[in-house]
């Protein structure tokens, strides 16, 4: 298997980017990474920054072992290396961060989050499946109460349940691939400050129009960059198509 990766972060209508991506891959393996730091939390920016470096600072898959399994120890780590932080510094005391993580390992692949950064898994040129956000708004919307659309927009979108830096509701959850992958599938993974500005369509849409991962993300970036505000968030892609 081979990746065709693109990443992309800025810091929307916000004056400085508390988000952080990452990635590694070795021959037929993957991990993909995007962290969202809580805005309005002294030091995001070093949480999400820490959580993706504990998932993608070497390859820690054994295809031997229960890989979903290994995924969900990984984010332990990463969230008690964040604890550990907030024991060091009292103006970090509050630090916490979301996490979408892939990991990718030969036509098979486990993914995981904790929060509103998203995983997006296209087969046969759908959209097969998404990743649940850990939000108030997102349990509005399972219940009924407001569309999927909606949730971008929804007053309690941003009341997350669930979140790295958390000694508690931090855990992850996780997913697999019910299907074996192929050439031509993909993966987008990204913040709120992202998805917010896109609908699933569109996603879609610009994956089957690219010729590659860094043209989906541009096609994506066009729209989004039209659609961001004053205040926006920040906002991070990565765009992965396995060949």
């Amino acid at each position: 298997m081979v990746f065709d990766v693109f990443q992309y972060s800025n810091k929307g209508g916000r004056s400085y980017n508390e988000d952080a991506s990452g990635w590694i891959t070795d021959n037929d393996v993957g991990i993909f990474v995007v962290a969202d730091g809580l805005g309005g939390h002294a030091l995001g920016d070093l949480a999400s920054d820490t959580a993706v470096t504990m998932l993608v600072e070497n390859i820690w898959i054994d295809k031997a072992e229960d890989v979903s399994e290994q995924l969900s120890n990984k984010i332990g780590e990463a969230n008690r290396a964040i604890l550990k932080l907030q024991e060091q510094d009292s103006m970090g005391q509050k630090m916490k961060t979301t996490v979408a993580a892939l990991a990718v390992y030969g036509d098979n692949a486990v993914w995981a989050n904790v929060g509103d950064s998203r995983v997006y898994f296209i087969h046969n040129n759908k959209l097969h499946s998404y990743t649940d956000d850990h939000s108030v708004a997102y349990k509005k919307y399972k219940a009924g109460e407001i569309t999927r659309e909606q949730l971008s927009t929804d007053e309690d979108q941003s009341r997350l349940l669930r979140a790295l830096g958390n000694p508690e509701r931090c855990e992850p959850s996780l997913y697999s691939a019910d299907v074996l992958l192929k050439a031509g599938d993909a993966f987008f993974l990204c913040s709120d400050g992202a998805w917010e500005l896109l609908k699933d369509e569109e996603i879609v849409i610009d994956y089957l129009k690219a010729e590659d991962a860094r043209q989906w993300a541009e096609l994506l970036l066009v729209r989004m960059m039209e659609r961001v505000g004053e205040g926006h968030d920040n906002l991070t892609l990565m765009t992965v198509i396995l060949q």
